[in-house]
């Protein structure tokens, strides 16, 4: 699989200020045009934007709390706004006010480009050299040899299905939420699936063309000629007539599965771990078309307000008791593979029942792009927007 393109980029990186009140907190040095120095004291908070169930201090179960420690070692009250779109994620950081983002590859680059993160000096973040090799210089996060952020966690998006409608055999095709017809329960797909409210999923509609229409030559799902991106378009709107509900908020979906007769959906590991735990009749597979996935990388804001606490959250998230204990919570793969033995939540079989070993054979979220390589020209991510938002909206 190939997930990588160029993206040529010059990131300048905001000069920190060196005057402090006597009372306030040691800053960091700063080279010019640089990255960060030298790490000072705290101070006092870290604002992170992040996505639903990335971030847990033990609210729903005790066990799962990788904050309470982190504040009490660092001083540094970590506040947490959840965002359900990686387009929202963009928007948040290009207002301004937050110190980190868990960006994934459709967000990660346009943040760069748009010089909304600033370049991580690694030698500032002592656990760097336990990140899986794979993923230390991912070109999502990697630019001209510079990294601007830290790898968080790793997984693939599922068909999520209710087990009392499929009975015992998992759906083998992602057709059972694109194309109307009859369940094994009896009854009609139509009102009861759903699809993600997201421009990034016309790469899901894609990758399950490249299956099922090999004549299109669609070899990336992220890369697509306007005739390629048409074809995708065409399924979506054929969705459209048997989808119930765009979902973008994960404990929306959860109900929706629970109490509003939706049997089936693209979705995250997380939703199918809750739904699990609370007793419901609920599995997940990844369909003979393959699967898009998530890397998703800590990103720190060019102005950070709060920079020497963003450094010290950088360096807790790659710690492995955080890693996995967050991939058994919310169904993901560490990017610290020493989280894979010894943890007691995840178990030391957990990261291959997870999916360690199909590195290779997911297709990541990028950014599509224009420029797309091989003197081809793809149809870019703006246009992925708008034509799917009007896709939703029935055009």
């Amino acid at each position: 699989m190939n997930v990588r393109f160029t993206l040529k980029v010059a990131v300048i990186v905001i000069g920190l200020s060196l005057a402090v009140a006597a009372c306030g907190p040691a800053q960091q040095e700063v080279t010019e045009g640089g990255p960060m120095q030298e790490i000072g004291e705290g101070e006092g908070q870290v604002d992170i934007i992040a996505w639903a169930g990335y971030i847990e201090r033990g609210t729903i179960d005790s066990d799962y709390d990788w904050v309470t420690d982190f504040e009490a070692a660092s001083g540094c009250k970590v506040n947490v706004k959840v965002a359900a779109t990686s387009d929202e994620m963009v928007a948040l950081m290009n207002e301004g006010g937050f110190d980190l983002v868990t960006a994934s590859g459709d967000a990660s680059l346009r943040l760069i480009s748009g010089e909304k993160v600033q370049e991580i000096n690694i030698n500032l973040v002592p656990r760097w050299n336990t990140i899986d090799p794979r993923l230390q210089n991912s070109p999502w996060h990697t630019v001209d040899g510079k990294h601007y952020g830290v790898p968080y966690q790793w997984g693939s998006n599922v068909l999520m299905y209710n087990t009392e409608v499929f009975g015992g055999t998992p759906p083998a095709s992602w057709d059972v939420v694109f194309k109307e017809m009859t369940l094994p329960d009896g009854q009609s797909n139509k009102g009861r699936v759903q699809a993600f409210d997201g421009a990034i999923y016309v790469a899901d509609a894609a990758l399950y063309l490249k299956h099922t229409q090999p004549e299109l030559g669609i070899d990336d799902p992220y890369a697509l000629t306007r005739e390629q991106f048409n074809a995708a378009l065409d399924v979506l709107r054929e969705q459209r007539k048997i989808v119930g509900r765009y979902w973008h908020d994960a404990f929306v979906q959860m109900d929706d599965f629970k109490n509003e007769g939706v049997v089936a959906s693209s979705s995250w590991p997380f939703q199918v771990n809750l739904l699990q735990f609370e007793g419901e009749p609920i599995a997940s597979a990844i369909p003979v078309e393959g699967a898009t996935g998530w890397a998703d990388t800590t990103m720190m804001h060019i102005e950070a307000p709060h920079p020497n606490c963003a450094y010290k959250w950088l360096d807790h998230s790659i710690n492995p008791k955080l890693q996995g204990d967050l991939a058994a919570w919310f169904g993901s793969v560490p990017v610290v593979l020493d989280a894979c033995t010894g943890n007691e939540l995840l178990g030391d079989q957990g990261c291959q029942t997870r999916g360690l070993e199909n590195f290779d054979k997911i297709w990541f979220w990028k950014t599509p792009v224009t420029n797309c390589g091989g003197g081809k020209e793809c149809v870019p991510y703006h246009e992925w927007v708008t034509n799917y938002i009007a896709v939703i909206g029935g055009r």
